[in-house]
């Protein structure tokens, strides 16, 4: 029997749970309450005359989530389980494929792959528009019900169709735990520190400061920050780490929606260290607050591409039910009020890294299992990519010989999977991560090397 819904009930539960978020805009009671009248029976109607069975709690969720698409792409409305979810991913830990994704205009788009990630290694970009997991169609989904679907156990497959500059692009990517460390650094030729941040999270600064202890140690004046695919975090450590690089002043000006302005400012005297930082399409919201002080106070170099251009800030409120609501509260900007939002930062060297080129291995037809004496591209493929890897075939020609055969066996024990011959779906996988792996690590970093080159001719 389909149950009726007090749409009135609905509303008066989210409005009662954000008594302490002051209103920024006069709400017209008497349009309001005739408006909830109004859709109250547009509800009541439905559900009356609907032919097939309707889930209560479907209804309420799906009110909220209409309610939340008529704001921007990153105002959200997330189920208990979707709530719980986003709580798990923020503390550290998690097992999935490592993307931040957004909702634009209702399509599910990658803001930054995670360093060192299943995704980046398959081949992920930021702004790829995730269009299908495996075969499902998810346009139109919340942000929390897509994560909810490209998640999965730790070491399956899961097929990624995005859509790349108008053109359809597949990654088969294995998932993996993600373990979110925000903090990496080591010392480089030439007494050079580097400190790659994939984070701003609450413990992103007193990391940070670990590790320029140990700069300190080697008396480390030069320092490239990398920022590259770092898709934001906290105001707060944002600003923490503009105090230790950029001198006093103010550093960012929020705008919020009822109608204060903040202003934060760095209290740092003067500067310890010449800075360079790198930047990237997947450089976002936080990152560009710290990208931008440093670019328009001149005191450092950015280098790499444009930033993504997210200069609006989100608060995130747990509902008494369990759900939460992540929305817009306020918009940033940078140093002498230049604005971020839509425009990113460009970086004063702007200079692009090679791309990996897979097009000359063909494409694994994930459907046949080759063993000894089958000929097909599978094998072809299988044979260049361990050549490329460095095992020993004979010349690729698409035929599984006894050669190529012992090799994929030594392939499959080095990577812990069945080592008995057959190139199964498990190895084709396998075989495909190793070669982007391998491409990534051989790849040349012009970028981190001009960023050094303008260090030591400063």
């Amino acid at each position: 029997m389909k149950r009726k819904i007090c749409l009135i009930l609905a509303i008066i539960m989210i409005l009662s749970t954000l008594t302490s978020y002051a209103f920024a805009r006069e709400l017209d009671e008497e349009k309001f309450e005739s408006d909830v009248e109004f859709m109250q029976d547009v509800i009541k109607f439905v559900l009356q005359d609907y032919q097939y069975e309707v889930d209560q709690d479907d209804i309420i969720n799906g009110l909220y989530v209409g309610f939340f698409n008529v704001l921007d792409e990153y105002s959200v409305y997330y189920t208990p389980e979707e709530y719980q979810s986003l709580i798990d991913n923020t503390a550290g830990e998690f097992t999935g494929i490592g993307v931040q994704i957004i909702d634009s205009e209702g399509q599910v788009t990658v803001l930054t792959p995670l360093a060192d990630s299943p995704a980046i290694k398959a081949g992920i970009e930021p702004g790829d528009i995730i269009k299908y997991v495996d075969g499902l169609d998810i346009t139109g989904m919340t942000i929390g019900e897509a994560s909810a679907i490209i998640k999965g156990p730790e070491g399956t497959t899961v097929k990624i169709g995005v859509i790349r500059d108008g053109k359809n692009l597949n990654f088969d990517v294995i998932r993996n735990k993600i373990v979110t460390s925000t903090v990496e650094g080591k010392i480089l030729e030439n007494n050079i520190g580097y400190l790659k941040i994939t984070e701003f999270a609450n413990n992103t600064v007193e990391l940070a400061k670990k590790e320029l202890d140990v700069f300190d140690e080697s008396n480390i004046k030069d320092i490239v920050i990398d920022l590259r695919n770092n898709g934001g975090g906290t105001l707060k450590a944002a600003i923490d780490m503009l105090n230790l690089f950029v001198t006093e002043g103010p550093v960012v000006y929020v705008d919020y929606a009822t109608g204060e302005e903040y202003v934060y400012s760095s209290n740092l005297k003067q500067q310890k260290y010449d800075i360079a930082v790198l930047i990237n399409g997947g450089s976002a919201s936080a990152t560009e607050i710290f990208a931008g002080a440093v670019k328009y106070k001149n005191e450092g170099v950015i280098v790499g591409t444009k930033s993504f251009g997210k200069g609006i800030v989100q608060s995130l409120y747990r509902l008494k039910n369990g759900s939460g609501v992540k929305f817009t509260t306020a918009e940033y900007f940078s140093i002498d009020k230049t604005p971020v939002h839509k425009i990113g930062i460009t970086p004063h060297i702007v200079v692009e890294n090679p791309k990996i080129d897979t097009s000359k291995y063909p494409e694994f037809s994930k459907e046949q299992k080759p063993n000894l004496g089958d000929v097909s591209l599978d094998v072809l493929s299988a044979e260049m990519i361990l050549q490329t890897l460095g095992y020993d075939v004979n010349e690729p020609d698409g035929v599984y010989d006894n050669t190529s055969f012992e090799q994929v066996k030594n392939f499959q024990d080095d990577n812990n999977l069945s080592a008995y011959g057959t190139i199964d779906i498990a190895t084709q996988n396998k075989l495909y991560s190793e070669l982007l792996e391998y491409a990534n690590s051989s790849m040349e970093d012009i970028q981190l090397e001009k960023a050094i080159e303008q260090l030591l001719n400063n």
